[in-house]
């Protein structure tokens, strides 16, 4: 059986920039997704210009998009109060749909291969011959010398390994739609609701993301999507409205299920992984987009760097510790702060009294230029 040098679960930002990263560096690079491009995914699809000068620097950034410039956020209340700020970094707003088929075009290119709607069913690190084993949906092996999990939020991969979230149910939903609306392109605003919030930015062609946080016990109540975003996020003003004025674009709109904001291992069973994999951000600090980015960059410097397996995950773990794991910690504490209606009124009317307290966070869940 051939043995692929590395092999990357989950073609999303993470594995793309990933394997972007190690093909340029002559790598043998595989990448196993179980969907084909372009394909939509639940995203905010706003990416703070922390990685920006990365990206470009690399020939990564999607330059032939009309991306505009994102420099103001905006905070709504269950009922309605709002407050503005600007945004420190700043950043951009491109679709999934776009950026992941941009990025895995880039791959092709330099010669990374791809294995396309194929689900990696388990995966098994023999510790005597020092490889991984992963078998597929149809029943085939695959061996490879050094594995990255990019696979995103959960994955049967997650089951296999037994990794501790798994057997923690989650009480959220998320939500996507593309919509055409009258709201300014440079502003990125997040709209409280009860149970969840809402955010809303521009990306290219002119489309917003229209992209929400919600609750499973919501939904079953409401009986329906629709209803449930009539019955609970319509009691905000700014999201009314915006049901109320827009053209949505997708004939249903995507869902995931299941969304956990626990705590992750960036080294499970001797993977690196990166991403949501690693770890998720709460869409509250709206950053999950750069550190994904900065997650495969990091992933690809150990492997780059360093031949020894110890050494690999020993950098690996101490970078991602260093500058992600305080980051993550105090997007799950911010969150607390909003979703309820005493509680979101009190947050906003916080921030627009102290700017320099809204600043603190800001700068406490975005992270230095990569």
């Amino acid at each position: 059986m051939q043995v692929k040098e590395i092999i990357i679960i989950g073609g999303g930002l993470a594995g793309l920039i990933a394997a972007n990263l190690l093909g340029k560096a002559g790598k043998q690079v595989l990448v196993i997704e179980k969907k084909t491009y372009p394909f939509h995914r639940v995203c905010g699809e706003y990416i703070s210009n922390e990685v920006r000068e990365f990206l470009m620097q690399e020939g990564l950034f999607p330059n032939e998009f009309d991306l505009g410039d994102i420099h103001t956020f905006q905070l709504t209340s269950t009922k309605g109060k709002s407050v503005s700020m600007p945004l420190d970094m700043g950043g951009f707003g491109i679709s999934r749909f776009a950026l992941d088929a941009f990025l895995y075009q880039k791959a092709k290119n330099i010669g990374v291969d791809f294995l396309l709607q194929t689900q990696v069913e388990e995966v098994f690190f023999d510790q005597d011959a020092m490889k991984f084993i992963l078998t597929l949906g149809d029943g085939r092996q695959l061996v490879c010398n050094h594995l990255i999990g990019a696979y995103g939020k959960r994955s049967k991969v997650d089951k296999f390994l037994e990794r501790d979230f798994m057997s923690q149910r989650s009480p959220f939903i998320g939500v996507k739609y593309h919509i055409k609306t009258d709201f300014d392109h440079h502003t990125v605003a997040l709209h409280n609701f009860e149970g969840g919030y809402c955010g809303i930015n521009r990306v290219e062609d002119g489309i917003f993301n229209l992209c929400y946080l919600g609750s499973k016990e919501q939904l079953r109540s409401a009986g329906s999507i629709q209803q449930m975003e009539i019955d609970f996020l319509w009691q905000n003003p700014f999201l009314k409205h915006i049901w109320q004025h827009s053209e949505f674009l997708f004939e249903k709109p995507e869902v995931i299920n299941e969304i956990n904001f626990s705590s992750k291992k960036p080294v499970e069973n001797h993977m690196l992984m990166v991403g949501d994999a690693a770890g998720l951000i709460t869409p509250l600090c709206g950053n999950g987009m750069a550190i994904a980015i900065h997650t495969g960059k990091l992933a690809a410097e150990a492997l780059i760097k360093f031949s020894r397996r110890n050494e690999i995950e020993q950098f690996y773990n101490f970078q991602w510790n260093t500058h992600f794991r305080k980051r993550l910690w105090v997007g799950r504490n911010i969150q607390r702060l909003f979703g309820a209606k005493g509680v979101s009124e009190f947050s906003v009317g916080l921030i627009k009294r102290s700017p320099f307290l809204a600043t603190q966070i800001m700068k406490r869940t975005h992270g230095e230029m990569v």
